[in-house]
């Protein structure tokens, strides 16, 4: 099977930070891949060099077999992206928000409002979706924002952090959707820090410290490398962390 993204060897340098060191990632269709680090890690720089916001030092990205670099347009019609900076029009409420990114993103005006409600009703936002984006809260915006990176259907979903800073039920209502979304044979690649979310979402986690990714595979490889019990302790003991009171 052809993998939906194949990142090879992406690096990228802010002066004399490696913010980001020989990065090769795959994602399969139907397979959610988590990057999971520490704050500062390289994670958002990894996933805008993916996405096509930043480029790279080093290396290349193919979607769906598309060269990001050589063709840029076509590649992102394949990509749905979300940041937590990713900012929803204020005046807008939010279900106009998501029209007006759905005919952004070319899809058929016969489909749209289909679709709109699709979303409103799995991530529910009916309480929410006829009002105006500047006055929700921050788990109504990050699920409005969910919305519109999933609208179009793309091939490969990119989440920076997506669950960061929301309650757990605004959180888990995040999660599902990323759950249903992989069983509609989507590819989604997301950055996490929570372990818990990692271990209940991912197919395969790759592991980053300091700009560089230290270990990948399936939850049972991990631990099996490490020795651990648990995904907390396989990371600490992979970039060299001893837990408080553990012997040297």
């Amino acid at each position: 099977m052809t993998p939906i993204l194949q990142a090879e060897g992406l690096s990228r340098y802010f002066g004399a930070v490696h913010a980001a060191e020989d990065i090769t990632i795959t994602v399969q269709p139907g397979e959610v891949v988590g990057l999971l680090g520490p704050n500062g890690a390289g994670k958002t720089t990894i996933l805008r060099m993916i996405a096509g916001i930043l480029a790279p030092d080093t290396g290349r990205v193919l979607i769906d077999g598309i060269d990001m670099a050589a063709e840029p347009l076509a590649a992102k019609e394949k990509i749905g992206f979300h940041s937590g900076d990713t900012q929803l029009y204020q005046r807008l409420n939010a279900r106009e928000a998501l029209e007006y990114f759905g005919r952004l993103y070319g899809v058929e005006e016969s489909q749209l409002q289909k679709r709109i409600d699709a979303l409103i009703a799995q991530l529910e936002m009916e309480s929410f979706a006829e009002r105006p984006c500047g006055t929700l809260s921050s788990g109504q915006k990050q699920r409005a924002n969910i919305a519109r990176a999933f609208l179009h259907e793309p091939d490969l979903l990119i989440l920076d952090e997506p669950t960061n800073a929301l309650d757990v039920v605004s959180g888990q209502f995040i999660v599902e959707a990323i759950r249903r979304e992989k069983a509609d044979g989507r590819a989604v690649l997301f950055s996490t820090h929570i372990m818990g979310e990692a271990e209940y979402l991912c197919d395969r986690i790759a592991l980053l410290h300091k700009g560089r990714l230290v270990d990948q595979g399936t939850l049972g490889d991990l631990l099996e490398r490490s020795g651990c019990a648990n995904l907390t302790d396989a990371f600490l003991k992979t970039i060299g962390v001893r837990r408080t009171g553990e012997a040297a």
